[in-house]
């Protein structure tokens, strides 16, 4: 009774491990030296299992992590770089104007001031043109 009651909690451990692995990208997902962030990464990692667990119990769900884990990245527009960083960039510019007294060319050459000083290939991955800032 005893080893049944420890292998079941084993397999659930398993389990996880499976799945943090195959479909979280525990193993493959990042590459880093840094002890700080290989724990910052597992602990993500396991805070999505967490997340996908938690929805698979309140929904009585019968369908697997897996699978749950991959119709929540179906669900999930991708954004790209540049859509990011226009974003960030309106976030920027509205801030800004709520707490500075600034006219609208002033900030215009203050953002086109921001985007020159850009690295390279920053400045690549954007592409922006000279209106769209």
């Amino acid at each position: 009774e005893e080893i049944i009651q420890i292998y079941g909690k084993r397999w659930n451990i398993e389990v996880f491990f499976k799945t943090t692995k195959s479909f979280l990208n525990l193993a493959k997902e990042f590459q880093g030296r840094s002890y700080d962030s290989m724990v910052a990464h597992t602990k993500i990692v396991f805070c999505r299992y967490i997340m996908l667990a938690l929805e698979n119990r309140e929904s009585k769900d019968p369908r697997t992590l897996g699978n749950l884990f991959y119709l929540c990245c179906d669900e999930l527009k991708d954004i790209s770089f540049t859509e990011a960083f226009q974003l960030i960039l309106t976030i920027l510019k509205n801030t800004l104007k709520k707490y500075l007294t600034i006219t609208d060319r002033a900030l215009q050459d203050l953002i086109q001031e921001f985007i020159s000083c850009l690295p390279a290939f920053l400045k690549g991955r954007l592409q922006l043109s000279p209106c769209e800032s």
